[in-house]
C-alpha cells in the first residue's frame, strides 16, 4: 500500500513541478540575461546593438524592429516571438530554429534556465 501512496504523491507532485518550471524565476532569469546585454538592450528607447532592442518582444514578428538591419532569413521569417518560440530558439539554437539569421549560436539545454530567462524577458520587455 505504501508503494501506491508514493506513486500517487509523485503523480500529484510532477505536474506541480512542471507548472512551477513553466512560470520561471524572473530574478534568476535576470542573472542569465547578463550574457545577452552585449548584443541587446531592453528599453523602449534603447539603441540597437549587434542585435535589436528587445522592448515589446512578445507578440512581435521576428525581424520586426524597424530600424534594425536583419538578415533576409530573419526579416522574411514567419516566427512570432512567444514564450514557446523563445523557448525553442534556445532549446534548438538559432542555427536550427532561425537558420540564416545573424544571431550567434546560443543554446540553453536546461528547460528551467529557459523558463527563468523567459519569465525575466516577459517582465523586462513589456509595457511603456
Amino acid at each position: 500500500m505504501l508503494g501506491g501512496a508514493v506513486a500517487a504523491l509523485i503523480v500529484v507532485a510532477v505536474p506541480a513541478l512542471a507548472q512551477d518550471a513553466a512560470r520561471g524565476d524572473a530574478s534568476r532569469g535576470e542573472e542569465l540575461f547578463k550574457k545577452c546585454v552585449a548584443c541587446h538592450t531592453l528599453d523602449a528607447e534603447g539603441r540597437n546593438k549587434v542585435g535589436p532592442r528587445l522592448h515589446g518582444l512578445f507578440g512581435r514578428k521576428a525581424g520586426g524592429v524597424a530600424d534594425f538591419k536583419y538578415s533576409p532569413a530573419l526579416r522574411d521569417s514567419t516566427v512570432v516571438w512567444t514564450p514557446e518560440t523563445i523557448d525553442q530558439l534556445f532549446a534548438k539554437g538559432p542555427d536550427v530554429f532561425t537558420p540564416g539569421s545573424k544571431m550567434p549560436l546560443q543554446m540553453m539545454p536546461n528547460p528551467a534556465d529557459r523558463a527563468d530567462l523567459i519569465a525575466f524577458l516577459k517582465r523586462a520587455t513589456a509595457g511603456p
